[in-house]
């Protein structure tokens, strides 16, 4: 394990145990390998570590006699099918993992622009359906920010403040998402109150900026109203251009 393993921490392991004794045994470790592949997804192991894991276990097998037991693990000399029962386990737990990542954004609390772009696909079919374009019912309203002149912690402070003030204004159920590190944007509907609600939201911003010393003096916000474009992918690309405004 010391020639594979990058920490000792690791080692400890039911799985490991159960991979070990297999091999005392004399029996297939099939099982026992396939259980340490989903264990070193759940840990957090990449699937190269966790193949040159298996790769470092034999070549020790394959070298008993090598001295103080020190190896050099090579996964191309590791049997394929250990390696492949070994990723598809470690590839199980991997899927899943994905499969239920939340998608917000751990530093604003606003959902992620993937979160977005699925919301998107859900206005861009309701509007094939009713026949009419997605343009007609809602709009983007984003905002960007200038954090260039501001260092350390204050251009974290000042997206989490903008989150703040965002989720103030839009709180009656749209949809609004972080696009990137100094963008946010929302989802709004057609009403008729979007002018009144993007000063309200350079006011909210005004004030909660004002707070920091490093952020009263940036440039103001920059509020954007978008309409949207003929076709969801046409506005999965406009949330990506906007991203890195």
């Amino acid at each position: 394990m010391a020639a594979g393993w990058r920490f000792p921490s690791d080692w400890a392991l039911p799985e490991v145990d159960a991979v070990c004794a297999a091999l005392l045994r004399g029996g297939r470790a099939e099982v026992a390998l396939a259980g340490l592949g989903r264990a070193r997804a759940a840990a957090g192991a990449g699937l190269a570590e966790t193949l040159n894991d298996l790769a470092a276990l034999h070549a020790v097998l394959a070298e008993p006699d090598a001295v103080d037991g020190f190896v050099a693990p090579d996964p191309d000399a590791t049997p394929a099918r250990l390696l492949r029962l070994t990723a598809l386990a470690w590839a199980d737990v991997a899927t899943d993992q994905i499969a239920h990542t939340e998608v917000t954004d751990p530093l604003t609390g606003l959902p992620t622009a993937a979160y977005l772009r699925t919301r998107l696909g859900e206005v861009y079919r309701q509007a094939e359906r009713d026949e009419r374009a997605a343009a007609e019912e809602h709009l983007l309203l984003v905002v960007s920010m200038d954090f260039s002149g501001v260092a350390g912690w204050s251009r974290l402070t000042g997206m989490i403040l903008v989150a703040d003030a965002i989720r103030a204004v839009f709180d009656g159920g749209e949809s609004v998402a972080s696009l990137g590190p100094s963008t946010a944007a929302a989802l709004v509907p057609r009403d008729g109150r979007i002018a009144s609600r993007g000063v309200l939201l350079r006011r909210e911003l005004n004030e909660r900026l004002s707070v920091d010393a490093q952020l009263r003096d940036i440039e103001p916000a920059r509020i954007s109203i978008v309409r949207l474009p003929p076709s969801h992918h046409g506005a999965c690309e406009l949330l990506g251009k906007h991203s890195r405004s």
